[in-house]
């Protein structure tokens, strides 16, 4: 389908948010905070809005774009992100268009024009686009409805993804100042948020600030060891299921696209640096479900608005909490089970930590070094994961969320100072001048020829620890380092030194609690059993999504654009018998009804 607008084929709009939602959205219920949202901005204010992925913010603007008078005006960084979203009204029979450098001169004159008819409700543009001469003057000849800023945390420096071509966006309100402008993000700590208001020169805005709970998510951590062979037995637990891996460079999203490719998973990579033909070729077959996993920088999921993606995998970890949540947050955006699994390595802290510190820009390298160190802080919590991770957003949770490897897997503790005594003598004996694995190598006296060199096989400590694997002590030495007894020169590629809190404890007047290792992740239920329990409900649903792979490859839209998966399981356990009932489940609207309801209900009346 091309993501031109179809005005004389788009439904006739109803009068009230609820009759919108319904009939041309298909959901039968606002979610918490929407109709305040969307009724505050219909009748012409301002608008912060803050929601987690997934929570429903494009409802936000897209309703009031429906009924407001003209053209609403929607800023959206990804030129991917556009056609998707343009893509999902055109299917629910809402005239909407995209303009942005992808479309050829003619494509983009008619989208011009039917603006200047007034026949499109939502224009998507680039802040780039938005802010150009031509453009402007061209708004300035519209009536206009809404400005929708998507993204809006791009505005700060205090944010974490700071874009200078945001900056400008604070002048919409000197040169349109009765029209209302919404700002949307899905993360932002308070500094952000007050940026935001300051910057975008918000009158008397409507605040609203959504939990950032995903309940659907698990948060696991594992210490990364072997991650290579730790990735391919977590993805192997997950046959067929849609995830993400993200890596910290190009070379190693190829190099462990190409081990996944090599073990017979449905993998590509993606990052900044390929072909852009081979980058949207990339997108489309994961959109399509004809790629299972992209391994990939984080230059990818940005434009992604993909709900069936079951897992993300952080092979390396993120600069900050913010990108941790965001790129997390790609998974059950349905609102079905998903995972997030982060392997996790402190000597990563240490070169993220060393790059940012070559930024020209201290005050940024401030910002982003704190923003780091927070990231590593929630790594290194023996608390619930989901509590530290709403405590940085300012949302204090009292109970563990009992959905996280720590709720659900508690780490053993044992007394490990006769382990840390050796292991911090082995460190002192060494010279304090090698890294984590090599320590590892003396300690559990392995014979090789760096060793010999070295003369570390006439240590008193070598081989103290050969009762215990490699992973015990790789774990020792890294929760010896959290707890402060031992360091990790950055200058000096991570050798571990000790500090004066070693002290006490190689005397043996400080006893310490350890944790057991933890390199292999509890294995989740299986993510389709927590929602269908009936083997024939399972059947169905599969059949359903073979159903609709098929209708979308006829349409050349993405499946989810036809139904997503939370919508194909309400139709495999309700079963609806007839267009009024098939209308009631989640996700149905009237367009939808027309165009594939015949199809759907011919496949759940052959289940019966």
């Amino acid at each position: 389908m091309n993501s031109v607008t179809e005005p004389v084929d788009s439904l006739p709009i109803p009068d009230t948010p609820l009759a919108v939602l319904q009939q041309v959205f298909g959901y039968q219920s606002f979610r918490d905070g929407q109709q305040e949202i969307i009724d505050t901005v219909i009748a012409g204010r301002d608008a912060l809005v803050i929601k987690p992925t997934g929570g429903g913010k494009s409802i936000c603007y897209q309703i009031p774009a429906l009924l407001r008078a003209g053209i609403t005006i929607v800023v959206s960084p990804l030129i991917s992100l556009m056609k998707d979203q343009v893509d999902t009204l055109v299917a629910n029979g809402v005239a909407a268009v995209y303009i942005n450098s992808s479309l050829s001169r003619d494509v983009m004159h008619q989208h011009f024009a039917a603006m200047h008819r007034a026949e499109v409700k939502l224009v998507y543009v680039s802040p780039e686009r938005l802010l150009q001469h031509e453009f402007m003057e061209r708004l300035g000849n519209l009536q206009l409805g809404l400005f929708a800023i998507d993204e809006a945390h791009c505005i700060s420096q205090w944010g974490h993804d700071f874009r200078p071509e945001y900056a400008m966006l604070g002048r919409l309100k000197q040169w349109f100042p009765t029209i209302p402008v919404m700002a949307l993000t899905a993360t932002a700590d308070e500094a952000t948020r007050q940026d935001m208001l300051s910057r975008l020169n918000l009158h008397d805005p409507l605040i609203h600030i959504a939990s950032f709970d995903r309940p659907n998510i698990r948060y696991t951590l594992v210490e990364k060891f072997k991650a290579i062979e730790q990735l391919q037995r977590y993805v192997g637990e997950q046959p067929g299921l849609c995830g993400i891996v993200y890596c910290s460079s190009r070379k190693r999203v190829e190099e462990v696209a190409e081990r996944l490719l090599s073990r017979g998973h449905k993998a590509a990579a993606y990052h900044a640096g390929l072909p852009l033909a081979l980058r949207q070729s990339v997108q489309e077959r994961f959109i399509r479900d004809d790629l299972d996993i992209v391994v990939a920088t984080v230059a990818f999921g940005m434009g992604i608005d993909k709900p069936n993606v079951r897992y993300v995998v952080h092979y390396d970890i993120p600069k900050n909490i913010e990108s941790y949540y965001q790129e997390t947050g790609r998974a059950g955006r349905d609102g079905l089970p998903a995972e997030a699994l982060l392997l996790y390595d402190p000597a990563d802290v240490g070169r993220v930590r060393r790059l940012l510190e070559n930024s020209d820009n201290p005050q940024q390298v401030q910002v982003e070094l704190y923003k780091l160190n927070v990231m590593a802080a929630f790594a290194e919590s023996l608390t619930c994961r989901r509590q530290v991770l709403l405590n940085y957003f300012g949302e204090y949770q009292r109970e563990p969320c009992g959905n996280c490897d720590i709720c659900l897997d508690p780490p053993t503790r044992y007394d490990g100072t006769e382990d840390a005594q050796k292991a911090l003598s082995c460190v002192y004996r060494m010279g304090q001048h090698f890294g984590v694995l090599y320590v590892v190598e003396v300690l559990r006296g392995a014979d090789t020829q760096r060793i010999r060199e070295h003369g570390h096989h006439k240590l008193s400590t070598y081989g103290l620890g050969k009762d215990k694997s490699q992973e015990h002590w790789v774990s020792v030495l890294r929760q010896l380092i959290h707890s402060g007894l031992l360091s990790q020169n950055i200058t000096r590629n991570m050798v571990l030194q000790l500090t004066e809190a070693a002290r006490p404890v190689l005397r043996g007047e400080t006893r310490l609690q350890l944790a057991e290792p933890r390199v292999v992740r509890v294995k989740a239920k299986d993510k389709s059993d927590a929602v269908l329990t009936r083997s024939e409900d399972k059947a169905l649903f599969q059949a359903l999504r073979q159903l609709r792979k098929e209708l979308a490859n006829e349409a050349d839209v993405p499946p989810y654009v036809v139904f997503s998966d939370a919508t194909l399981i309400e139709m495999a356990r309700f079963r609806p018998e007839n267009e009024a009932q098939l209308l009631g489940i989640n996700g149905v609207g009237h367009r939808k009804l027309e165009r594939y309801g015949a199809a759907f209900l011919a496949a759940l009346s052959q289940a019966r």
